[in-house]
């Protein structure tokens, strides 16, 4: 009797599993009735205060949603990989920001080019995509966009996960003594060294450096990020970016209060043979979070791209 409860439970389970993976994989029908897998990448627009934002999703709709939030020179092509290797358990949304990829590029003197400006855009982002809801993944320039929204609303934050984004001044080394002279004198010549970050060698060289085997690192990263960054008036959308950059660090005790605060699930991956975000900035989140699950990959900035399969593996076992 006990044998055929257990062997009944079993096949129970075995059904429930089986049904929430068919369910997870079945098709859905988009507005023209054409039949897509829920698994499959969308590349979609959406309308944002009269720009157009360009972002990636993928998943189940009502499955638990990752906003991906990429870095700088780059664009939601850096995450091209990792969706697919979630979307069979999650809601994968990968915008980019104006001025960035695919998404318009207004002009300097009707947009705004802030990080506090472009954490507005991402909020009433996943505001009209209906996402209640999330957890955030953060690189580079998303960390600054992306703990503004966890901080101004904690209670719609599921987990963190941090991919060389920096909260503390111990990030902040050799990489940015150049910016730190154009902050303390917005000028011609302190703006002249800045230029080679988006120049082709200088964008190649932020895949590349401190990686294991740069061949593993394909062309098209610095190709797709060139297409934007050779855009007329882009290379000015730049220099204001690093300029405002400097606006960040006075968040950087707010936003280790609200780790304190409201301790947030967190997990890091972070390349630490970074030098934009070395892995000094990485070990004080252990100071502030409780629950963080600490990871140091041998590789460089753009850790997906030589780890992306680790990386995919541990946000699994991390949200699970």
């Amino acid at each position: 009797m006990k044998k055929a409860k257990l062997l009944s439970s079993l096949l129970l389970a075995a059904v429930v599993t089986s049904s929430s993976i068919a369910l997870a994989n079945s098709p859905t029908t988009n507005e023209n009735n054409n039949t897509i897998s829920a698994t499959q990448t969308l590349h979609k627009t959406i309308n944002i205060d009269g720009v157009n934002v360009f972002y990636r999703e993928a998943g189940p709709v009502d499955a638990p949603t990752i906003l991906l939030l990429h870095g700088f020179p780059t664009s939601s092509h850096m995450f091209r990989n990792l969706i697919p290797a979630l979307a069979d358990r999650y809601h994968l949304i990968a915008p980019d920001y104006p001025g960035f990829g695919n998404s318009d590029q207004p002009a300097m003197d009707k947009f705004d080019y802030t990080f506090d400006n472009m954490a507005s855009v991402m909020g009433k982002l996943v505001n009209k995509l209906g996402v209640k809801k999330y957890s955030l993944y953060l690189m580079d320039y998303g960390a600054p966009i992306g703990f503004r929204l966890a901080s101004q609303n904690p209670e719609r934050i599921d987990s963190l996960i941090v991919q060389n984004g920096n909260a503390y001044k111990e990030g902040l080394k050799d990489f940015w003594n150049p910016i730190r002279k154009y902050w303390n004198d917005r000028t011609d010549e302190n703006a002249g060294p800045l230029a080679a970050f988006i120049a082709p060698d200088g964008v190649k060289w932020q895949y590349t450096h401190g990686v294991r085997d740069a061949n593993t690192i394909s062309p098209d990263n610095w190709n797709v990020d060139l297409r934007h960054l050779t855009r007329e008036g882009n290379p000015s959308i730049q220099l204001a970016m690093f300029y405002d950059y400097q606006n960040n660090v006075p968040y950087y005790p707010e936003w280790q209060a609200y780790f304190r605060k409201h301790q947030p699930p967190t997990l890091i991956v972070w390349g630490k043979n970074d030098y934009i975000f070395p892995a000094d900035g990485a070990f004080p989140y252990k100071r502030d979070l409780k629950n963080v699950e600490f990871n140091l990959l041998d590789t460089g900035h753009f850790a997906l791209e030589e780890d992306g399969d680790v990386i995919a593996k541990k946000i699994r076992e991390f949200l699970n």
